[in-house]
């Protein structure tokens, strides 16, 4: 809370120093801008970054307000949660063969089957009815409860929020700010940098509904969605705690939370002048201005304050992210509990990890790691789901912990929801790049997050 308090302070203080000189006063007037506009600026946006952003102690629980609310749904609202979900993935089993999206592709026929799959696992999980080894823990009881009853909810009630996010000038006075930064590391606009700290602190799925947002909206190209899409939206913080519990790596959390945090974007600037994704269409119907007339800061305070002039009512805009937010919620939750189960099944039940776990092999035997069969192969159930990592080597020496626990996180792209999610976007990302960008991400990560591994366990007691 404190936080929020010193941010507020910050940003009053800037506008009031934006304002004192006659020649800020001049470029505002240049470009007629209503104090309404600057009043929508400040206050929306601390609106979106309150709810986004900025931890908060409920109940002992310290999370940001979005997490919150879902998290009180779930408690004491848990039946009407799942019905909600059960409901979700019924109507996203039907969407496609109601519109006809099943028939565009190839790749959206099999897509519509796996979702019609999806609502056959999702009416077995609610209703507790099928074979026994579908129930077991880590299988459907997993996926619906801890994937499809949260992702269902927090990405349409984060859509409402989302609205003041991203609605009213402060993407653009982030992105003109931030553009040193973001552009020659990650190729990408200075924008991406709310993508990344929203999937960080909220949820990749939120990330990505961002990034589709703006996609579509012409700011930015394909090669930029696809980028963020595959190098920022990792799980949430709160998910990482999760990771970090199972294994054992709480005494080094801050190391753990910051190696991580580091490491993804690490990898990320590395990707991004890789194949696929340095060889994907880069042209932009909006592109950010280089060349200032002012200064940085005056710069992106005019561009955030005329978006802000002529931005919609809230209203209109809430609504329509609402129906963006069920739209891309309907479409994902389908998809995990049919893709995700079949991932989930091949990794236990088939030895189809550990062949792919060769690939990594390499990487894990030059990197000196302790048991690197071990990491190789608990890197590659990753595909299916992110936290199936953790849960092979949670029994493990430390430094296999840490390297395996850093993988699951920073390879961002799995079966069980991330890629599913991507796929019900607009972002033009086949199947097939992202299972080459997924491979570069845990080959980079293990070379990478190792030798922070062996330097970490100094500090575990």
């Amino acid at each position: 809370m404190y936080i929020h308090v010193g941010m507020c302070v910050a940003f009053k203080m800037v506008i009031n120093n934006f304002f004192k000189g006659s020649r800020n006063m001049n470029a505002i007037n240049s470009k007629s801008v209503s104090p309404l506009a600057l009043l929508k600026l400040i206050v929306y946006s601390c609106i979106g970054i309150f709810f986004f952003f900025i931890p908060i102690d409920i109940g002992g629980k310290e999370t940001i307000p979005l997490d919150h609310i879902v998290s009180w749904l779930r408690k004491d609202f848990a039946q009407a949660a799942e019905i909600y979900a059960v409901l979700a993935v019924l109507a996203g089993g039907a969407y496609p063969f109601m519109t006809g999206k099943w028939r565009i592709s190839k790749t959206q026929t099999v897509l519509s089957l796996f979702k019609v799959l999806g609502v056959v696992t999702a009416v077995m999980a609610f209703l507790s009815v099928g074979p026994a080894f579908l129930f077991e823990k880590d299988m459907l009881p997993f996926l619906f409860s801890k994937l499809v009853v949260p992702v269902g909810l927090i990405v349409p009630i984060g859509a409402v929020f989302l609205a003041f996010l991203i609605g009213y000038g402060l993407l653009e006075f982030a992105g003109v700010l931030l553009q040193p930064i973001m552009k020659p590391l990650f190729k990408t606009p200075g924008k991406s940098a709310i993508d990344a700290v929203a999937s960080f602190v909220g949820s990749y799925s939120i990330g990505l509904l961002i990034t589709n947002r703006v996609y579509k909206s012409g700011q930015y190209s394909a090669k930029e969605a696809a980028i963020i899409a595959t190098g920022f939206s990792t799980v949430s913080a709160t998910f990482m705690v999760i990771v970090a519990k199972t294994l054992g790596l709480m005494e080094v959390w801050n190391v753990f939370f910051w190696a991580t945090l580091l490491i993804t974007f690490v990898v990320t600037a590395i990707t991004v002048r890789l194949f696929p994704l340095s060889k994907m269409d880069d042209t932009a119907e909006y592109r950010e201005t280089e060349v200032f007339e002012h200064s940085r800061f005056q710069q992106a305070m005019l561009e955030g304050l005329d978006v802000a002039s002529h931005a919609e009512p809230i209203t209109r805009n809430i609504v329509k992210n609402i129906k963006e937010g069920m739209l891309m919620a309907m479409s994902i939750l389908p998809s995990i509990m049919s893709v995700g189960l079949c991932g989930l099944l091949l990794a236990k039940y088939t030895p189809i990890f550990e062949w792919i776990g060769y690939l990594f092999y390499p990487f894990a035997w030059l990197a000196q790691l302790p048991d690197p069969m071990m990491v190789a192969t608990a890197s590659a159930t990753g595909l299916a789901e992110m936290f199936l990592p953790a849960l092979i080597a949670a029994k493990s020496v430390f430094v296999v912990k840490f390297v395996v626990g850093v993988v699951s996180i920073s390879s961002i792209l799995f079966f069980s929801a991330s890629i599913p999610c991507i796929l019900s976007t607009e972002i033009p990302l086949n199947i097939k790049q992202m299972l080459i960008v997924w491979y570069q991400r845990v080959a980079l990560t293990i070379l990478i997050a190792s030798p922070v591994a062996f330097w970490a366990e100094q500090f575990v007691q």
